[in-house]
């Protein structure tokens, strides 16, 4: 088959990590305000999460074509 390659699921891991670290941006700040060393550490969490999730399902996919 011609598009047998294409058609082939892929490892959706590293979608799920840039949501939930997408996510994490989003509500720390609603979920910790009147913590906030607990507000910096889930900002900071959220853009670990996104970036190994980033890199996860685009760029290492893209370096193995």
């Amino acid at each position: 088959m011609a598009h047998s390659e294409h058609n082939k699921a892929r490892n959706k891991g590293g979608f799920a990590l840039v949501i939930m670290g997408a996510l994490l941006l989003f509500l720390a700040p609603t979920i910790y305000p009147s913590m906030p060393e607990a507000g910096v550490a889930s900002l900071a969490a959220g853009f670990a999460l996104g970036g190994l999730g980033f890199y996860v399902h685009f760029v290492r996919y893209r370096l193995r074509r």
